[in-house]
């Protein structure tokens, strides 16, 4: 669980990233959860562009994506959704 500290941080260092996933009129399955996994081991904050198409609530989609990947919900700011998981072989970022 990340402390509000640690968000702030993760907040300002995903500022700058360009979404990489997006999550459309299929909404979340199996197949992007594993490929969100993937790059979460090599970057460790991603972001993911919801689309107008998606029949579901961001914030649902958010929760799934959080829970299915292991990773962490930074923030959810638009149809923009900011995850982070610490990675075993690639670790970059140093929490506050």
């Amino acid at each position: 669980m990340l402390t509000g500290k640690q968000k702030r941080f993760l907040r300002a260092k995903a500022h700058h990233l360009q979404p990489i996933f997006q999550v459309g009129k299929g909404g979340v399955n199996e197949n992007m959860i594993k490929q969100i996994e993937e790059a979460l081991e090599v970057r460790e904050l991603i972001k993911v562009s919801i689309l107008q198409n998606c029949e579901d609530d961001k914030k649902e989609v958010a929760a799934s994506l959080s829970s299915n990947s292991g990773a962490e919900l930074v923030q959810v700011i638009g149809n923009t959704v900011v995850l982070y998981k610490e990675s075993n072989e690639h670790k970059e970022i140093e929490l506050p």
